[in-house]
């Protein structure tokens, strides 16, 4: 089993959200090694003006996904943190679209730099945007 796996597993055991993911409507459904997956709700209050979900909400979604990826592959003593993310949106999301899952995957897992891709899709597997991250690894 990965380094961290068992700490994302609990995480989406105990409902898989966090006060940021409550407040955007996400959580991790699921993990393995290197991977993960979360779910986001596009609701009315993510809208921007222009009646569509802010880019805000996608790029945390991805970003979240990325995140549990990572966590599965460091030592459960060890920290993190995003020192990096590009996000590419690729069709506009509005409520119509729910729910979207992000699936993440580890690209580079070395001692304290890693990196991972994430693509957010709908139920039909249609994509809407898709992004990558860079992770530093810190000590508790």
């Amino acid at each position: 089993m990965a380094k961290g796996l068992p700490r994302v597993l609990k995480h989406i055991a105990e409902g898989g959200s966090s006060a940021m993911g409550e407040t955007m409507g996400i959580k991790a459904v699921a993990a393995g090694e290197g991977w993960a997956e979360c779910v986001g709700i596009p609701e009315e209050r993510h809208y921007n003006p222009m009646q569509r979900v802010h880019g805000g909400f996608a790029a945390t979604l991805i970003d979240a996904t990325l995140g549990n990826a990572v966590a599965t592959m460091i030592e459960d003593s060890a920290g993190f943190g995003t020192v990096e993310l590009k996000v590419n949106y690729v069709r506009k999301i509005d409520i119509t679209t729910s729910p979207l899952i992000s699936r993440a995957t580890v690209l580079h897992a070395g001692r304290t730099m890693l990196t991972a891709e994430a693509k957010v899709m709908d139920e039909a597997g249609l994509l809407y945007a898709h992004g990558s991250g860079t992770f530093l690894v810190y000590p508790k």
